[in-house]
């Protein structure tokens, strides 16, 4: 039996927005610690985050900004939900972001049935979350959407059916996704930990290597860097 790296590797043309877009048209983001410290930007206020994301864009001649897996960010530490006084500072981010307009298409990577979906309301969280379960060579795994609009959680239901490719989603703004710049958070979780319409997609020092091991690196799914 293949091991789950194995399936995510097998899988081809695998995109989780606007299918119309060439990973041609995609540029490495760069949001690391010591990158975001060396830059004059204001990372505590969304409207000039995004105002950034798209000079960044237009200057790359590129349409869709992505990374971040496993990047230490201080993109967090306005929020107490990654950086309260009693546990350790959550900023290591366990997930892929790919960073386009509100508005943009989200499409369902696999096959598979709606686990769970929620509102996961307040500043730095995802807001609007929809959580797909999946079921591939007898391996269940999840995929995880989060920083959605809120219309995109009418109609849902838990077990509905979608289909690999399918348009299920839109991203949203930032008066409603966490109060980011618009990007779509885009996570494979191996198991949810009990988890229902909502998982950690950024933790501490101290548990890399457990998120690492149950949240595989994205691009393994998407190949974005091999085109």
């Amino acid at each position: 039996m293949n091991s789950l790296i194995e399936i995510l590797l097998d899988q081809k043309n695998v995109k989780v927005i606007d299918a119309t877009i060439s990973y041609d048209e995609y540029v490495a983001f760069d949001l690391c610690a010591a990158h975001t410290n060396s830059l004059d930007l204001d990372l505590t206020n969304a409207d000039k985050f995004e105002e950034y994301v798209e000079k960044y864009l237009s200057e790359s001649k590129a349409k869709v900004a992505f990374g971040g897996y496993l990047e230490k960010r201080n993109l967090y530490k306005r929020s107490e939900t990654f950086n309260d006084k009693n546990t350790e500072e959550r900023n290591i981010h366990i997930g892929l972001d790919l960073w386009i307009k509100a508005g943009t298409s989200v499409l369902t990577a696999l096959d598979g049935k709606i686990h769970s979906f929620q509102n996961n309301i307040g500043l730095g969280d995802y807001g609007p979350t929809i959580i797909v379960e999946h079921s591939i060579e007898g391996f269940i795994f999840y995929t995880l959407y989060g920083h959605l609009s809120l219309e995109s959680l009418k109609d849902k239901s838990k077990g509905q059916t979608v289909k690999k490719g399918e348009k299920f989603a839109e991203l949203g703004k930032s008066s409603v996704n966490g109060d980011y710049a618009p990007h779509l958070h885009f996570q494979i979780i191996a198991n949810m930990e009990g988890n229902e319409g909502d998982y950690p997609g950024v933790c501490s020092v101290s548990d890399v290597e457990h998120y690492r091991k149950n949240c595989p690196d994205p691009e393994l799914l998407l190949k974005i860097q091999k085109g």
